[in-house]
């Protein structure tokens, strides 16, 4: 089981996301008013705040969102989920969609510090059930 330490959006697309401590999950969407939430496949996006914290230790200088991830959450390997592999965070269930992605063009953090580890390190989600979510909150693979 592991912990929310982040919960991130975006306003517009193209620019980072930022930390808003809690928010709601809506069901077919995402994060509500996250600029990337949408009828699609990658409704939220999760990276481990272990893996962020060896990108800080090789010297990479971000803050929570940088790397366009909505949830930062400790104890999981996310990477090795499997496709379909259900999450439970209170009323909230995720499903993994996606593990890994292209970096469009060198992303904004890899032009400021030489590399991204969301494309290696971060997963996709759909919401099978909204709710509300909120930094300190458990999270568990249920599935």
């Amino acid at each position: 089981m592991g912990v929310i330490r982040a919960v991130c959006i975006s306003e517009k697309r193209g620019t980072s996301k930022k930390n808003i401590h809690e928010c709601e999950v809506v069901e077919g969407f995402g994060l509500k008013n996250d600029a990337h939430g949408g009828n699609w496949h990658r409704q939220i996006s999760l990276l481990s705040f272990e893996k962020i914290k060896d990108f800080k230790a090789r010297g990479g200088d971000v803050v929570d969102g940088d790397f366009g991830e909505n949830l930062i959450v400790t104890e999981i390997d996310l990477k090795n989920l499997p496709i379909g592999t259900r999450l439970k965070i209170n009323d909230v269930i995720l499903e993994v969609t996606q593990i890994g992605k292209e970096c469009h063009s060198h992303c904004e953090i890899f032009k400021k510090v030489g590399d991204c580890i969301m494309p290696r390190e971060g997963i996709f989600t759909k919401i099978i059930c909204g709710g509300y979510i909120k930094e300190g909150d458990k999270i568990e693979v249920v599935g």
